[in-house]
This record gives structure tokens, sequence and C-alpha cells, in this order.
């Protein structure tokens, strides 16, 4: 059944107002006031896990190679790396051709903003205003690239009802046959859903009827306590036509300052991003990308990482409990947390970060409003457990007696 818009429906929106970053709103809503307590910041999805024992001598080792210009496509070494990671990890169809279907990139967020001017070239034309599709909340580049490649960003409601992934039954077929791009993130920011195999199989049927390319945000899928989640490319076809997917070491390894990922899929989209890349993107390093290349090599220290994010979760199901909605992620390091029955979400933090001295981010800012006026990130607010145990402990502790 196609949804309507006074029904939540999936439909274009937004205004430049919208476009601003939701931590430059949080700074400047909590600038005026000052922490009740010692500071614990549970905002921003930097992890703080030790950095790998290996990053410093390779570095070391490669130091000299600071010294000249790196290809825009890559390192044969760290291509050959992610793609045998991609292999060893996900059920793919086949392996990947590291020569043609995988490109390094300055983390995924600079590939993600990048890929819709890509996607927009990829597709071509469309029957009238062009559309990407992003889910809401969403990861704030997705619509910064919708607006650098010249798209609407349709904003498709992401809530408890529908398992916080975008409802693809709600879409309606005027809005498909326009769409050039459809961001997914699986495992979702801010919430943890992850996406099924089956859910991955409509979506590329939808890309293929409709000729829209599926960009697949995966950075947090090595940030898992239970289920290891899949991947877009599983259900790509032999060819991953119309699929790409975006991967980083920020969260897998720790290392949210190397600014190392790369995108995998569709060849011929490969190539035509590459061709905008070498125009429009700083090359990465070549010491960074020996690193990477070390660090898709080895598994102990990413099991490792997600050994300390599962005591953390392990602590938040202790102590929040059942209070405010809250259920183990999926997968992710964030917690979504429905504090609607206490006041709105930017009430709220300030709350908290008066009071508790824990600074959150508010629903609301990390989602935008649909043409209904309904905000899917209203009433909730996102933590981060990026902190050691001990201080996430002490901030979830604060967090509960503050709120009730």
């Amino acid at each position: 059944m196609v949804m309507t818009a006074s029904s939540r429906a999936p439909q274009a929106s937004g205004s430049s107002n919208n476009e601003r970053s939701p931590f430059v709103r949080l700074n400047e809503l909590l600038a005026p006031h000052q922490p009740g307590k010692p500071l614990i910041s549970l905002a921003v999805g930097e992890p703080q896990h030790p950095v790998p024992d290996f990053v410093g001598p390779v570095l070391a080792k490669h130091i000299a190679d600071f010294g000249r210009y790196p290809m825009n496509q890559g390192t044969e070494p760290f291509r050959e790396a992610a793609s045998a990671w991609l292999s060893s990890r996900f059920k793919l169809p086949r392996a990947l051709d590291p020569r043609s279907e995988l490109l390094v990139l300055n983390g995924s967020r600079e590939g993600l903003f990048l890929a819709a001017i890509a996607a927009a070239r990829y597709v071509g034309p469309k029957p009238g205003k062009p559309a990407i599709l992003m889910p809401n909340p969403f990861y704030p580049v997705y619509g910064a690239g919708a607006g650098a490649a010249a798209c609407e960003p349709v904003y498709l409601p992401t809530t408890i009802e529908n398992g916080f992934l975008p409802d693809l039954e709600a879409i309606d077929e005027a809005t498909l046959a326009r769409t050039v791009a459809f961001y997914l993130a699986s495992p979702a920011n801010p919430q943890g859903s992850v996406a099924s195999p089956d859910y991955f199989k409509r979506l590329k049927q939808l890309a293929d009827r409709y000729n829209f390319m599926i960009l697949s945000d995966e950075c947090y899928s090595e940030i898992y306590t239970r289920k290891a989640p899949g991947s877009a490319l599983e259900c790509a076809g032999a060819d991953f036509t119309r699929v790409a997917a975006f991967q980083s070491l920020s969260k897998r390894s720790n290392l949210p300052g190397l600014r190392v990922g790369f995108a995998a899929g569709d060849k011929r989209f490969i190539g035509m991003f590459l061709e905008l890349r070498n125009i429009a993107a700083p090359q990465v390093p070549v010491p960074l990308q020996h690193v990477a290349t070390v660090a898709y090599g080895d598994e102990a220290h990413v099991e490792e990482n997600r050994r300390l994010y599962r005591i953390k979760f392990d602590l938040a199901d202790q102590i929040i409990g059942n209070r405010y909605g809250y259920r183990r992620p999926d997968a992710g390091f964030c917690v979504w947390l429905n504090t609607s029955g206490i006041g709105d979400d930017v009430s709220v933090t300030l709350k908290l970060f008066k009071e508790a001295g824990v600074r959150v981010v508010p629903g609301s800012f990390l989602a935008r409003q649909q043409p209904d006026g309904f905000n899917p990130g209203a009433g909730y607010i996102r933590l981060a457990l990026v902190q050691d145990s001990e201080t996430t402990a002490q901030a979830l502790h604060r967090l509960v007696e503050t709120l009730g």
C-alpha cells in the first residue's frame, strides 16, 4: 500500500535551515550553560578505544612515502587487502576485482558525499526533478551529497513501527521513477537496526526496475555484540550492478583519524567514481594505506574492539533496563532512547547537561521534518557508547538518576 503525506509517507521535503551539522546546533544549544557535574560526552560517535599496536611501526616504516603523490585509485596492496577482507567477511556472489571494483577513500564520509554526484552521472536523466532517497534520521552527509548532485532529498521516516528501516513498500512509483540513488545505512545510525537479506534483495529489485544506485553505508558493520550484519553486496548479483558498499576503518579498527575507507561494487559506477575523484578529491596518503592494508589483514584487534563494546552494552542492559524504550541495538555503538514521556528531546538534552553533566544529541537534530510536520527523531536522544566502560557506567547511572 502506498502511503500519503498525511500518513507519514516518504515525500520530498526540507529547507536550507535544516542542512546544518547537528553537532554545531548542539554546541549552540549548550553554549550558554555549564555542565552540572564533570562532563561526560556521549554525543559524538568518535571511538575512544586504544589505537591498534601496529599503527606506529607501519607508519614509521613507510614515512618516506609522504613525499610522493598517491594514485587516486589506491595502492595495489590496499585494494587487494580490502577485497580479500570483503570475501572473507561476507558471502559474496564472487570475489571482487580489486583493480576495477574497489576504490580507496578518505574515509566513508568523503566517499558517500561524492557518490551522489557519481550516481547522477551513472544513472543519467530522470523524468522530473531527480531525487535521492535516504532514511530519516540520517547521516547528514547524505543530504549534502544530494544537494551537490542537484537532486531533491527525499526523507524516508524510520520508526519503531517499520523496524527503524525505510519502508520500501511505502514509496510511490512517481518518486521511484525519478530516483537517482538510495542511501541506506545498515547498521543504521542512530538506531542500530540491520537490514535482512530479504530487505537487501527487495531494494535491489527496485534499483533494477527503476534504474538507481544503492549507496550502502556499512561503516558500523563490524561493531556488533551478537550476529554479524550482512552487506548489500551479498544480494547484488554476479556483477554487483547498481550497488556500491562503503566501508571505513574508523569504527572497525578504532581509527577515526586515519581517514581511510573504500567503496566497492558495480564496475561501471566505480570507474565513473574514480574519474570524479581524479579531479575533485584529495588522494589518500600512501603511508596511511599501508596501515589500512595491515588493518584489513588482522581480525584480533577488531574482536577486542567488539569485546569492549559488548561490556558496555551489558552495562546498558543492566543500568537502563526497560526504561525509555531501550533495546540493545543489533549493531553499532549508539543507543536510541525514547524520552518523550519526560519532555521534548531538546529539553531533555539540556536537563542532562545542566544537571548530570552528560552530553547527548537530541534526536530531532539528526532528522528532518516530513511534509506532514512529523519529525521521526523527535522525542529521542542518541547516546554513543564510545567512552571506556567505567566512564560509560557513570554516565548511564547519572542519566537514570536525572531522568527517573
